[in-house]
């Protein structure tokens, strides 16, 4: 079993804009960090915006970012809607035309098999993959937000 590249495209999209929470992202900037097409991305995008995962702003100053907080998008989901099947034998199109269909436990073992690959996946978020937010970002060229500085009380301490 192998997903699909627009599933590939749409993790990595996914999680691009989450490591990049306080500023607008172009189609332009994930494709070229990642060497994808601009193209296949902008189809990506469009269906990422239908199910209210990306918020798109158009214009010049334009760009997307996440429409949702990263814990609240599920995989799962993510990769029921992206693939387009999951029949991956023969038999799960069309029953009818093997043999042994009356007899056979393969299609029924194989479609249990699809179902905790989902349930697997069901249980992460956008979150969890990007757990090593710093390590990620270095890797993928994205400067780290900077550190908060908390306040210091009082006057600052006297270089002698």
């Amino acid at each position: 079993m192998q997903l699909t590249i627009y599933t590939d495209y749409t993790l990595r999209t996914l999680m691009f804009l989450a490591l990049c929470p306080d500023r607008l992202v172009t189609v332009s900037e994930i494709a070229g960090t990642y060497n994808i097409s601009e193209n296949h991305l902008t189809k990506v995008v469009h269906q990422l915006g239908l199910a209210g995962d990306v918020q798109t702003i158009r214009g010049r100053s334009g760009g997307m970012r996440l429409a949702r907080p990263p814990a609240a998008i599920n995989l799962g989901a993510v990769v029921r809607r992206t693939e387009p099947d999951f029949a991956i034998a023969a038999c799960f199109e069309n029953p009818e035309a093997c043999p042994l269909h009356s007899a056979c436990v393969l299609e029924q073992t194989l479609a249990a098999a699809v179902a905790a690959f989902l349930a697997v996946l069901d249980r992460y978020t956008l979150a969890d993959l990007i757990a090593p937010r710093l390590k990620l970002q270095r890797t993928l060229g994205l400067s780290p937000p900077l550190l908060s500085r908390t306040p210091m009380s009082g006057p600052p301490p006297r270089r002698v």
